[in-house]
């Protein structure tokens, strides 16, 4: 069955059970358009600006935990969705965003509102596509997704010249996809691991510090089970906040400027920090320089391999999905029957406790000491 371009790109976002596109219209992008009107089961999220169609598919994503897509068209509707794009790659959230290109033959010629849209994204997206055969574009589309969704997830941009929508060709919407080039490690290094449980048995001073991957990646709950098999303290990032309930009495609250004084102090002074799904930027560390002169050690989950010892010494780096390596942590930890040890351990959640008390009511430190599982 033939299509053409613009049919392929609503079918390839149908067979992906996208319900939602946000986006706004122009020239480039019109067949596409025409052909939205055709069907019913995608609907079309019509915003005033290119920017808000990109923050609109972000936070659809945050909050629905699927992949969010997005349609602007060339030119200046691709630079005003950078601010966006950049966001979503920062917060390393899953998109999909569609763009409008002049036609093949005028790229490169300073066409119409033209613009090097793979040029301008490529600092700020996880991948870019340049559509430039029509047989093509299934199968990129399905890549995008791919991408988008797996490993660190980020945005995938896919830009589509206006006569790539126009052109026919045979429709076939792969049903997996296989890149040789990319392939995310999921499972942690049981050797990584192994080390990463004994280093938690020895510490004095711990802190579990958690941030967005562990929304990310679902695993709450995996997370929960690991502080209280251990008694540690845990800090979240302010993409980590949800990621571990902040009423449980091992919660320290938000870590930086904005964060509480408990959370940075156990931060500063703790001799082993178990780092989950987090990248330790300014915020939260401060300096970096004044941050490495403290002695302490780091065991540093995530799936970016490059995040890890990216801002600060890692002695156990653990490349992995993060859900993956929390349920693992928790299995060695209950087969080798160990425990932190009690004195030095409850001498450090004293010290905690300490730092909790200033500018805190005696009820709201009562509270926190008689919900706390240790």
């Amino acid at each position: 069955m033939q299509l053409t371009g613009a049919e392929i790109v609503i079918r390839c976002l149908q067979e992906e059970n996208v319900e939602h596109v946000f986006g706004y219209p122009g020239g480039s992008v019109l067949y596409i358009y025409d052909e939205f009107f055709k069907q019913d089961k995608l609907k079309h999220v019509l915003v005033r600006h290119e920017q808000a169609a990109v923050h609109a598919a972000d936070a659809y994503s945050r909050s629905s935990n699927k992949v969010g897509v997005c349609m602007v068209t060339s030119g200046p509707g691709v630079t005003n969705a950078v601010t966006g794009i950049a966001t979503a790659y920062m917060d390393s959230i899953p998109l999909v965003i569609l763009t409008g290109q002049v036609p093949t033959h005028y790229i490169g010629e300073d066409a119409f509102q033209e613009c090097d849209t793979v040029g301008i994204t490529r600092p700020c997206v996880k991948h870019n596509f340049l559509v430039k055969d029509v047989r093509d574009l299934a199968v990129t589309i399905k890549k995008a997704f791919y991408l988008a969704k797996t490993g660190r997830p980020g945005p995938v941009l896919v830009d589509i010249p206006k006569d790539i929508t126009m052109h026919k060709c045979e429709y076939q919407y792969p049903k997996t996809i296989e890149m040789r080039s990319y392939n995310p490690i999921v499972k942690g290094h049981p050797g990584q691991i192994k080390k990463a449980v004994q280093m938690l048995l020895d510490a004095k001073r711990p802190l579990i510090y958690a941030g967005g991957g562990v929304i990310l990646s679902n695993s709450s709950a995996r997370l929960l089970k690991l502080a209280h098999l251990l008694g540690f303290p845990v800090t979240n990032t302010l993409m980590g906040l949800g990621g571990y309930p902040s009423t449980d009495g091992q919660f320290l609250g938000m870590l930086g400027m904005h964060g509480t004084y408990e959370a940075n102090m156990a931060m500063q002074t703790a001799d082993v920090i178990l780092a989950v799904g987090a990248r330790f930027d300014d915020r939260v560390i401060g300096n970096q320089v004044h941050f490495a002169s403290v002695p302490r050690k780091i065991i540093h989950v995530d799936i970016d391999p490059s995040s890890i010892s990216k801002r600060v010494k890692v002695e156990v780096p653990i490349v992995g999905d993060v859900g993956e390596v929390l349920e693992e942590l928790c299995k060695q930890l209950l087969a080798s029957g160990g425990k932190a040890e009690p004195k030095a351990l409850a001498a450090w959640w004293k010290e905690i406790d300490a730092w909790r008390s200033k500018n805190r009511s005696s009820t709201s430190r009562a509270k926190k000491s008689s919900c706390r599982n240790t």
